[in-house]
């Protein structure tokens, strides 16, 4: 079994969605608390990146919970196209994996 079977083994691809869902929440957790105390930030490109690879959920709920990045433009946009983006991907791979 080769790399790219085993990572979408079931289990495999649940475990790698909940750690990137995780880390995009602490993401956005961390620049918050740095916002607030004038520390090194994290980068929006970061934010959309953890958000890109699968930790959509993570970023919406860290962005509602921390209050964090809610009005920011064009953050916001990208954020939305991304699940608009990531929406449209699941569907094409259960219709096509069905």
């Amino acid at each position: 079994m080769n790399a790219i079977q085993w990572l979408f083994e079931p289990a495999n691809l649940a475990t790698a969605l909940c750690v990137m869902n995780f880390a995009a929440f602490a993401a956005f957790g961390w620049d918050k608390a740095a916002a607030e105390n004038g520390r090194r930030r994290v980068s929006e490109a970061g934010l959309l990146q953890f958000a890109f690879f699968g930790g959509i959920g993570g970023a919406y709920a860290g962005r509602a919970l921390f209050r964090h990045k809610t009005r920011k433009q064009p953050f916001s946009s990208q954020l939305h196209t991304i699940a608009g983006l990531q929406i449209c991907a699941a569907a094409f791979a259960l219709i096509y994996f069905w």
